[in-house]
């Protein structure tokens, strides 16, 4: 495995933490309605987009975390494997 591909691993891991800890909040502690919510699960909530409104709880959660996981690995993977062509290409 790649440095590229570990290291937005990691992003894509951390992304994740922060997705759950966000939604955890929301639901916990502010009671829903927390005004930052879609900014921290903005990857998840535009795989959750994909799908129709009534999903129950558990699967939609699955795929809003799956979802902040792969769209942040991905965005994470593109950014740093066109940074190191673009180095390459002007070195």
């Amino acid at each position: 495995m790649n440095k590229d591909v570990r290291q937005s691993i990691a992003i894509g891991v951390i992304a994740l933490l922060i997705g759950i800890v966000a939604f955890a909040y929301n639901w916990l502690i502010v009671g829903g309605g927390w005004q930052y919510f879609r900014v921290f699960l903005f990857p998840g909530n535009l795989v959750l987009s994909l799908f129709t409104e009534e999903i129950d709880f558990w699967p939609k959660f699955a795929l809003q975390m799956s979802g902040q996981f792969i769209v942040t690995f991905s965005a994470a993977y593109l950014v740093r494997r066109e940074l190191k062509i673009t180095v390459m290409r002007m070195g």
